[in-house]
């Protein structure tokens, strides 16, 4: 019998070829195609990277404007999907309304040609056009706020800006929130990804892929790092804090959020990208109390910690430059998604192209030969096997309730 080695939370064990995106962890290296994020934040665009990693190359001219032009075109959203919003609960978290709504927009478009390019070509639009427009209309339906209508003279990251509070965004905002889209969008094989290609291996359609990627995005460990930075910068509250805050949470072994990562021991090269977004944007718009406690905190944390590769990941600091765009702290993770949907897309592309269903394996560590007892006797064996009898009764409580 071949024996395999069990790793928690298969850590190192390539499930996968992909040409999407390449990450050196030792050196802080991050390429989208074999083009440097660095370069691609200075000079390119979302929709111009969204088609590089889903197509595979840079766009022509031509070819980006046909792309940039039916993204607008596809903004909007059906009056059902809207009317299906409406009944959402207002305390209902953005996250879970945006897998709802991914999920529904599938029942419009159900058909699962994976085949034909031109299927593949109208889901990757779709869905890269009304990500943005469904967080930003559930952000002001929760509120009992009719949506606003995406403007089609507005670029992608300043129309989503924009249907946020009818404001048509200032362009330096505009601007670095669409690198933040950029150094969002694609990962390698993260959480959400590999729930992603998993569904996608099932040759279910995109839009379910899509809904499942949410959902594992939606997770404190993934996605929602960023919501819970702000949180932890709140409580600190000032740059004295920082020192006692850190020495107490290595002392409980307890996380710091927007630290450490799973393949980086250097600092997050977006990370480090976005520190100088923030500075940009403080500069013009005036500065955090946040930031100045979180420059106090990396620099705490990297003398504690660095010789551990433990540093700034992208959530660190992505959630101070949202706060001063003025978007709501339960927006953030949405907006990982609208990014994010580029590296789902791409690699759900890559995946039907030479697809085989995934079916991992597993190391049993269960009991065998075990026999059947009746039901009028098992209250007898539970007592017999040490097993307390107020386990019974929770277990029947929890399923009353």
């Amino acid at each position: 019998m071949t024996t395999c080695e069990y790793r928690p939370g298969l850590e190192g064990i390539p499930a996968t070829q992909s040409s999407i995106s390449y990450v050196d962890g030792q050196n802080g290296l991050l390429e989208y195609r074999g083009i440097r994020i660095e370069e691609l934040a200075a000079q390119s665009n979302f929709l111009e990277t969204a088609y590089l990693l889903i197509w595979g190359g840079l766009p022509t001219q031509q070819e980006l404007t046909t792309f940039e032009h039916e993204v607008q075109y596809h903004r909007r959203l059906k009056y059902r999907i809207r009317d299906m919003m409406k009944c959402f609960p207002e305390s209902g978290h953005p996250m879970d309304a945006l897998q709802a709504c991914a999920a529904a927009l599938g029942l419009f478009h159900s058909r699962r040609e994976l085949e034909d390019p031109s299927y593949v070509q109208d889901a990757v639009v779709r869905i890269i056009a009304k990500i943005p427009t469904m967080v930003a209309a559930f952000a002001l339906m929760r509120k009992g706020n009719d949506p606003v209508q995406p403007r089609d003279d507005l670029g992608y990251a300043a129309n989503f800006l924009y249907m946020l509070n009818e404001k048509v965004p200032d362009p330096l905002a505009a601007r670095i929130f669409d690198v933040c889209l950029v150094l969002h969008a694609e990962h390698t094989i993260n959480a959400s990804t590999f729930s992603a290609m998993v569904t996608a291996s099932t040759l279910t359609d995109p839009y379910a892929v899509v809904a499942s990627a949410v959902g594992t995005l939606a997770g404190p460990l993934h996605g929602g790092a960023n919501e819970e930075v702000i949180a932890m910068l709140k409580e600190i509250g000032s740059v004295e804090n920082v020192r006692p805050y850190v020495e107490d949470r290595m002392a409980k072994r307890a996380k710091i959020m927007g630290f450490g990562h799973r393949v980086y021991k250097v600092k997050d090269p977006r990370a480090a990208i976005l520190q100088r977004l923030a500075e940009q944007l403080f500069d013009k718009m005036g500065r955090d109390a946040y930031y100045d406690i979180a420059l106090e905190l990396e620099l705490v944390v990297e003398e504690k910690l660095g010789h551990k590769g433990v540093y700034p990941n992208v959530d660190f600091y992505s959630g101070l430059l949202y706060r001063k765009l003025g978007i709501p702290t339960d927006l953030f993770t949405p907006i990982f998604a609208i990014a994010r949907g580029a590296g789902w897309l791409a690699h759900w592309k890559e995946q039907i192209g030479e697809n085989r269903i995934f079916r991992p394996t597993q190391i049993y560590t269960g009991p065998h030969d075990q026999p059947y007892a009746h039901v009028d006797d098992r209250l007898h064996l539970w007592e017999n096997s040490g097993k307390r009898t107020s386990d019974l009764a929770l277990t029947e409580s929890s399923r009353i309730a």
